[in-house]
């Protein structure tokens, strides 16, 4: 992709403009940022997709008894049964990730990849009936609001109160101030920073596609790293046991022996003594597969060019290789190679010839697991 050139996706912007006029600073209506823009999966495939087990849905009904407003949620799998009937208005479905079950969403959410692979999260798809919403909230992440079908009523604004209504299934802010409104029609995008409160409401039946972000907080960053050096550390620190032949009798028994912390610091030199502990286990968490999915193992490796599984995360740093979870060290014109195939999330047949003969191993085994598949 090249960064410099205006996009229509962007309202005319390049990625570059974008990325530093708006990213995580502030809003941006994009009319018709993909004109003619049609729901790639209509209601039917997309409330299938919501009966699976292996699909992360969630069912939200608003219902107004009286003039108090009541909201109930219901976490999927959602057969056809559990849901309203479609002509009830205030009901909302929202399917997650749905890139990780189809290859057109997968290939709209690649349109986005002017952003680190390392933040693009999953692109979920909100199905609601007339007056359909979650109500007022705010996310901890950037997303992209895409009208697919019909129109939807935003009401966006930089809150300051995030105190929310008690007792409520969803997270509802309980002062909303909206500053600005705009109506969506299919095509429409608006995008959002971090923390900006808004409130989409469906005017008759729509469809919104959310491309989300990942933002970890410090404290899900830290223990994930941690525990993977953990892991790490058993290899790096052996398995010495502790010994004090020189420990004196004591009278103050509970007191923890200095000998003891001095074997506890020189363990954790020990796992820290690999200079490059951190970024592998930071790049294995960027890439470990979220719960939910599974590879079903493909085949040999194929005589032509390869492609990266749609569910497949491959990322890369000076000295690793990261996919699904796993690293690798790599270094020369196969790390290159290897950093093509990541960025392109294909590798054709001539690049293929050039890789040395470990490294194609090692690339017929991701092809086994079901990683990657021949690039037709």
């Amino acid at each position: 992709m090249n960064i410099q050139e205006p996009l229509q996706l962007l309202g005319g912007l390049s990625p570059q403009t974008f990325m530093r006029r708006h990213w995580e600073k502030k809003p941006l209506l994009i009319r018709q940022a993909i004109p003619g823009f049609r729901p790639i999966l209509d209601r039917t495939e997309l409330l299938d997709l919501a009966a699976m087990d292996d699909v992360e849905s969630r069912l939200v009904v608003q219902a107004v008894p009286g003039k108090e407003k009541t909201w109930r949620m219901r976490h999927g799998p959602l057969p056809r049964k559990v849901l309203p009937p479609f002509k009830q208005p205030k009901w909302t479905a929202l399917v997650q990730g749905v890139d990780l079950h189809d290859e057109r969403i997968h290939a709209l959410m690649n349109q986005f990849r002017f952003v680190p692979d390392a933040r693009l999260d999953d692109l979920m798809i909100s199905y609601a009936t007339d007056g359909g919403g979650v109500g007022p909230h705010f996310d901890s992440y950037d997303v992209f609001l895409l009208q697919a079908h019909g129109r939807r009523r935003w009401r966006i604004g930089r809150q300051k109160d995030m105190s929310l209504v008690p007792d409520m299934p969803l997270k509802i802010l309980a002062n909303f101030e909206p500053e600005m409104e705009f109506v969506l029609e299919p095509g429409d995008m608006l995008y959002l920073p971090p923390r900006w409160a808004h409130d989409g409401i469906a005017e008759g039946e729509c469809m919104t596609y959310s491309i989300g972000f990942r933002s970890p907080c410090k404290g899900e960053v830290a223990r994930e790293v941690l525990q993977r050096m953990a892991e790490q550390a058993e290899d790096e620190a052996g398995e010495a046991i502790y010994r004090d032949p020189k420990q004196e009798a004591l009278t103050h028994t509970a007191e923890v022996p200095q000998a003891m912390v001095d074997f506890a610091v020189d363990a954790m030199q020990a796992a820290l003594r690999d200079p490059l502990a951190l970024q592998r286990a930071l790049g294995e968490y960027l890439t470990e597969p979220k719960p939910n999915v599974w590879f079903a193992g493909g085949a040999e490796l194929p005589t032509g060019g390869v492609r990266l599984d749609r569910r497949t995360r491959m990322l890369y740093d000076a000295k690793h290789i990261f996919i699904n979870g796993e690293s690798f060290r790599a270094g020369g014109r196969d790390a290159q190679l290897m950093r093509t195939l990541a960025d392109q999330r294909y590798l054709p047949a001539g690049e293929m010839a050039r890789l040395s003969e470990d490294a194609r191993d090692l690339v017929s085994d991701w092809c086994e697991s079901g990683w990657l598949y021949a690039d037709q």
